[in-house]
């Protein structure tokens, strides 16, 4: 069954949002890398941490009640804790730039990060530090960006609650939604412990395999129906992603447009934001269209785009066979 939002036709992007730029560094040793989401003007965000076992970095200072009101990059990264070290390339690439939190001695860039765990696929001595972080910046632009083994997503794998030898291959994926003007646009690294779902259809798209490995298992009814999991290390999946638009929003509205977004997870994950996921989403606001459309229709906007982007993040993935023997199928290989 087909749906609207089929990798093929044009749903956008998060660089439909003025004042928006992306850029990947994709690590060639394994897969493994980053993406940096810009907005140098600065932008209202906020964030909302769903999955029991998150990764992140500076995350506090976008809790409504406190100081700092706009941040200037989002880091999203493979490589588990240590992926987090990809923020500090951002924030020295910024400065360099003059962009940042004006601290009268100079300008401080700020740049909250989240990472997934991507441990399992290769080498994981091999994982974004600061020069890969560095390298997303200088890659950044306002074009739409790649999808799928790219960035934060090259290393991801979906539905490995049933072990990572049944598991398929995540990625990265975006989309963006327009009305009235104002658009609202979602990129999400997914490396999810359940399966991917299509939104509009309920099928799963990618997922836990059956144990010949050539259909899917449908992890939602196989758990019902009494299989059991494999025992799970906390925080060795997670979904990660960001939500801006360019409606005039407050720092308040911007947290609260982060815990719809998480709406769009439940709708084309399942199971989603389990103990053993970390699963994290920012938000931006960067104004720049002048106007709001209340928060009753942006977050509409931001659970329908980023419900797309998980979508099309394993759709535009690719299978891989690491060095290790590893192998992932995609989505595409078994005919979803």
């Amino acid at each position: 069954m087909s749906s609207p939002h089929a990798l093929a036709g044009d749903a956008g992007s998060i660089t439909r949002v003025a004042g928006i730029e992306v850029g990947h560094f994709t690590e060639t040793r394994r897969p493994t890398g980053c993406t940096v989401i810009m907005t140098r003007e600065g932008a209202v965000a906020g964030v909302d941490v769903r999955g029991a076992a998150p990764g992140t970095r500076e995350t506090d200072l976008l809790h409504p009640s406190n100081l700092v009101d706009k941040v200037h990059a989002i880091m999203l990264a493979g490589g588990s804790a240590w992926g987090l070290d990809a923020a500090t390339g951002a924030v020295r690439w910024l400065e360099e730039r003059g962009v940042g939190f004006d601290v009268a001695v100079g300008r401080l860039p700020i740049v909250p990060a989240a990472v997934l765990f991507d441990l399992l696929v290769g080498d994981m001595r091999i994982r974004p530090d600061a020069a890969a972080g560095y390298a997303a910046c200088e890659a950044a632009s306002t074009a739409d960006p790649a999808e799928g083994n790219v960035g934060a997503g090259t290393g991801a794998a979906l539905g490995k609650i049933f072990g990572i030898q049944r598991a398929m291959k995540g990625g990265i994926g975006t989309a963006s939604v327009t009305v009235d003007g104002v658009t609202v646009g979602a990129l999400i690294a997914c490396n999810a412990l359940g399966d991917v779902i299509d939104p509009d259809t309920a099928q799963v798209i990618a997922g836990a395999r059956t144990d010949d490995g050539l259909r899917l298992r449908d992890t939602r009814r196989a758990l019902l129906r009494g299989d059991p999991p494999q025992p799970l290390l906390a925080g060795t999946n997670t979904t990660i992603g960001v939500v801006a638009t360019d409606a005039v929003i407050t720092k308040v509205q911007a947290h609260r447009l982060a815990v719809a977004a998480h709406d769009g997870l439940a709708r084309s994950i399942n199971p989603v934001h389990t103990m053993s996921d970390g699963d994290t989403l920012f938000s931006l606001g960067t104004g720049r269209s002048g106007k709001s459309l209340g928060m009753m229709v942006l977050a509409t906007m931001a659970a329908e785009a980023t419900a797309i982007a998980t979508a099309r993040a394993a759709r535009a993935a690719r299978a891989i066979t690491t060095a290790e023997g590893l192998y992932l199928p995609s989505a595409a290989e078994l005919g979803r």
